[in-house]
């Protein structure tokens, strides 16, 4: 059988504008991508830019398994949140033309939004810093099936549902594919097009993107797309692919070809000229005044000593990264269709062969954070340990000392912690570092403060554990409704766990947190007492949605017994 590799070489002499990368680094660039580079694996596409040229284009592994297609650069992938950039052209475009203003209120075109009491702009929505919850993390809790179809109607009515915001708008930077979603309601609304139709005529066919589209209809052929797969526990693939219709915060479509005329934009400025060009890449503003790295569409922030511009994506089992480093007029697509695939680092482990003269040696970025560790004793370490929660946002930290090491874990895998002095500490491992600082106030509350590099300091208070007994934790059995999310949850103790049963997701066991207190995965709830100490409902934490209310259903007559739309 004749490999992807020579067949993609073959289709490669064919390409516009290309050229191979020299002799010493193709082989370099090759072991990158070695696991996927054979027959039987999904893979990924590469494209190596330098000075508007592809100077490298290569296809690892197979688009379609079934049929035994092999990856190419003309091979179309879903590049999923990659897609944010194109969005976001298109409100810019807008705001050219005189349809709009990015400090315009988002209630102004989209009215079935809560007021809120706050005013949340267009600006709010680029930068992601509305506080509007995330859809897709509503969904998942709502019990949507995600192997479904859903489209406009269902995302924008589970919004307009949120009674509460994450934070005040301006306040914080979460990111939330809401805001990018309701951009795209905001480009129909306002140019009476999809953002499908819109973008095809004033990106996309003014610049020659010919395989490129916002895919707003499932039922669409579309000629050399790569299937996406994930991996099985047991070993091989499945199909992983989705129907969904909304679009704004993924939905394009493309391939490296494509995203090579999209890359040569930023220097020649065919759409939209330099005017957007700069408003992209110009990092967002919190109402404190300080500066964030995402832009408008775009992260803006420095890898190895070099700028660079980029958005990775993720969607169903694609992957994808569009890596650029505007000063060196350098930049790197990888497309994947394996969902275990990370093409952001991939992209990166590429620029550092192409660009290695001009970064910063791996070694000398280590050193700036390489503080030597310090020995202290089991006591001392022994004292750090306990459970903390961030009073702003509910999260929680658990600091666990075992086998004479001293671990951090957000209720996943653990990262060990290294001691640069008695109550200061460093997350072992490569950059970007994290420091954990251990406070005492004069109370004699305990406290943390955990701080990634170049991000502002988080703040972690010491709660108490709790270890509910099996007849404590039939306080909070039975069924709760929430409104926002048009759900019923209903808790059940078996075996001395609560477990947790809600429609569209697997039965799952709970873990005791702190009082009222518990953990599945990335998801916290908090249980609320009213003033004669019982159990009236709980609100749910998970990563960007905060404080969903749910409430204690009593009874079993003239009760909500709610259905969802999709499921």
């Amino acid at each position: 059988m004749t490999t992807p590799k020579i067949v993609v070489l073959l289709v490669l002499s064919f390409l516009p504008l290309q050229t191979f990368a020299q002799d010493n680094l193709a082989p370099k660039v090759d072991a990158v991508f070695a696991a996927y580079d054979k027959p039987d694996s999904p893979g990924c596409a590469l494209g190596v830019i330098r000075d508007g040229r592809l100077v490298y284009a290569h296809g690892y592994g197979f688009a379609n398994l079934e049929h035994q297609i092999p990856i190419t650069p003309h091979t179309v992938f879903d590049i999923g949140s990659t897609s944010k950039q194109f969005t976001a052209t298109s409100v810019v475009l807008l705001a050219q033309q005189k349809k709009l203003s990015l400090d315009d209120d988002v209630h102004k075109y989209v009215p079935e939004i809560p007021a809120y009491g706050k005013t949340i702009t267009i600006r709010h929505l680029l930068h992601h810093t509305s506080g509007i919850r995330d859809y897709l993390a509503l969904m998942s809790l709502a019990g949507f099936n995600f192997d479904g179809v859903t489209g406009d109607e269902e995302a924008l009515g589970l919004i307009a549902r949120q009674k509460a915001l994450n934070f005040s708008p301006g306040e914080e930077y979460l990111y939330s594919n809401s805001g990018f979603f309701l951009l795209s309601i905001i480009v129909n609304r306002v140019s009476g097009k999809t953002l499908s139709q819109f973008a095809q005529e004033n990106i996309f066919q003014p610049l020659g993107m010919k395989s490129t589209h916002v895919h707003n209809d499932h039922t669409r052929i579309v000629p050399l797309r790569a299937t996406a797969y994930a991996p099985r526990r047991e070993g091989g693939f499945r199909i992983d692919m989705s129907n969904f219709e909304q679009t704004g915060d993924g939905a394009v479509m493309t391939t490296i070809e494509d995203l090579l005329l999209w890359d040569q934009n930023f220097y020649q400025g065919t759409v939209g000229g330099k005017d957007l060009l700069d408003q992209l890449q110009t990092p967002g503003v919190l109402n404190s005044g300080e500066k964030q790295t995402y832009g408008l569409g775009l992260m803006v922030e420095p890898y190895r000593g070099l700028k660079t511009v980029s958005h990775g994506g993720s969607w169903a089992g694609y992957r994808a990264e569009l890596l650029r480093f505007p000063e060196e007029k350098f930049s790197v697509v990888c497309l994947c269709n394996l969902a275990n695939t990370n093409p952001s680092r991939l992209a990166r482990q590429v620029a550092d062969i192409y660009l290695a003269d001009r970064m910063t040696a791996v070694e000398n970025v280590q050193a700036a954070s390489a503080e030597p560790f310090v020995q202290l004793t089991s006591a001392e370490m022994t004292s750090k340990a306990g459970l903390y929660r961030n009073p702003s946002t509910g999260a929680l930290r658990r600091i666990t000392f075992a086998d004479g090491k001293l671990r951090a874990d957000a209720f996943g895998p653990s990262s060990e912690l290294g001691a640069l002095a008695p109550d200061r500490f460093r997350v072992v491992g490569p950059p970007p570092s994290i420091e954990v600082v251990f406070e005492t106030d004069k109370s004699g509350r305990k406290r943390i403060q955990m701080t990634r590099a170049g991000s502002k300091p988080e703040f972690f208070e010491a709660i108490e554990a709790a270890s509910p007994t099996a007849g404590q934790l039939q306080e909070y059995a039975g069924s709760y409704y929430s409104d926002e999310l048009d759900a019923t949850y209903v808790f059940e103790v078996e075996q001395g766990s609560l477990y947790l049963r809600s429609r569209g997701n697997p039965k799952t066991a709970l873990q005791p947190t702190s009082r009222d207190g518990f953990i599945a995965g990335g998801t916290q709830f908090e249980f609320s007492r009213d003033a004669r100490d019982r159990i009236g409902g709980f609100a749910v934490q998970a990563g960007r949605i905060r404080n969903v209310r749910f409430e204690r259903i009593v009874g079993n007559k003239g009760t909500k017994n709610p259905q969802l739309r999709k499921g």
